[in-house]
């Protein structure tokens, strides 16, 4: 769900307006990130550039290029720069911040290179994947108060190994949860290495604002294999009606969201902005979609609410 508000500062508000104030966001942390992807490669890029420590995690071929050429980023928001960083195929000792930003694809073996034992009793783990449903099974390996809820709202590709093109105007996250960790730290670390974010109340209402946009979003950008743009003029009445259901879903959820807000959300995204889930198809990789047009299906499901058009363009979509 895009945002093109400016770029704040280095503190972070939450919804009630209140501003975090954290102790130690200005000195250096360990972080490790692990998927060194579009969205992860980003990250870990922009968190070495600001001084901080960062371990990525990925397979050995990728490991040993970003340990050799470091990442190196495109962007016009953040500039073009090549960002240092280490590189492994496991977590071997402790951190402070867990980035967990693989494809839910591969969730569960990614997973495995990040031990729990290893992981550090003060260490938050941050994942920012598509869809609703990762967070109670990541609380069930790594602990309730070590989990955050987090959702990034970018467009960001990894074009090869530690090559990284970031196209949108806006890269902002969003955290919720209760934590050991107080979240105004980790809001404030992300906004000093150049990031907006904000710390909400709710982690429903978070995860559901940025899926009732990115449903709609990524279902008809890979069933008709075009941009935003085309999406919002040619299949504009298949929108708004994928927008009225995932949202009907949502707020059934306990997220309170407004339809005419992800109308107007969708209408500033830039004309050739592109889904993840139809960069995927197009590459021949498996899709996200169980978690996102599954999640919302089976949402509907349990609360007695019909989506027609989104059950459509889920079979349409699997069946490319």
């Amino acid at each position: 769900m895009p945002s093109i508000a400016p770029q704040s500062g280095s503190t972070s508000e939450s919804e009630s307006g209140r501003t975090e104030n954290p102790s130690d966001a200005h000195h250096p942390w360990s972080v490790a990130v692990l998927g060194p992807g579009g969205v992860g490669g980003l990250l870990a890029a922009l968190l070495s550039r600001a001084g901080h420590r960062v371990i990525c995690l990925a397979g050995e071929t990728t490991a040993k290029t970003l340990r050799e050429n470091g990442i190196r980023v495109r962007s016009e928001r953040f500039g073009d720069f090549t960002a240092e960083v280490e590189a492994g195929t496991e977590l071997r000792e402790p951190v402070d911040l867990c980035v967990v930003a693989v494809k839910h694809t591969s969730l569960d073996e990614a997973l495995t290179r990040v031990p729990p034992d290893v992981l550090g009793p003060d260490a938050l783990v941050l994942p920012l994947l598509n869809g609703v449903e990762h967070t109670e099974a990541l609380r069930g390996r790594y602990g309730d108060d070590r989990v955050a809820a987090g959702v990034i709202r970018v467009e960001s590709t990894r074009v090869a190994p530690g090559v990284i093109e970031h196209g949108s105007p806006f890269a902002d996250i969003d955290l919720a949860g209760r934590t050991a960790r107080p979240l105004g730290e980790v809001a404030a670390v992300l906004e000093a290495a150049g990031l907006r974010a904000r710390v909400a109340e709710s982690e429903t209402a978070i995860l559901w604002a940025k899926l009732a946009f990115l449903a709609p979003f990524a279902l008809l950008t890979t069933r008709y294999g075009t941009g935003a743009g085309p999406v919002r003029t040619e299949h504009r009445e298949e929108l708004l009606a994928l927008i009225d259901e995932t949202t009907a879903v949502g707020r059934a959820a306990g997220a309170p969201l407004d339809a005419a807000r992800s109308v107007a959300m969708f209408d500033a995204c830039p004309a050739d902005m592109r889904s993840s889930m139809q960069r995927d198809a197009e590459a021949g990789r498996p899709l996200e979609l169980e978690a996102i047009g599954g999640a919302v299906l089976r949402a509907a499901e349990r609360h007695g609410i019909a989506v027609p058009t989104a059950a459509r363009l889920v079979a349409e979509v699997e069946a490319l």
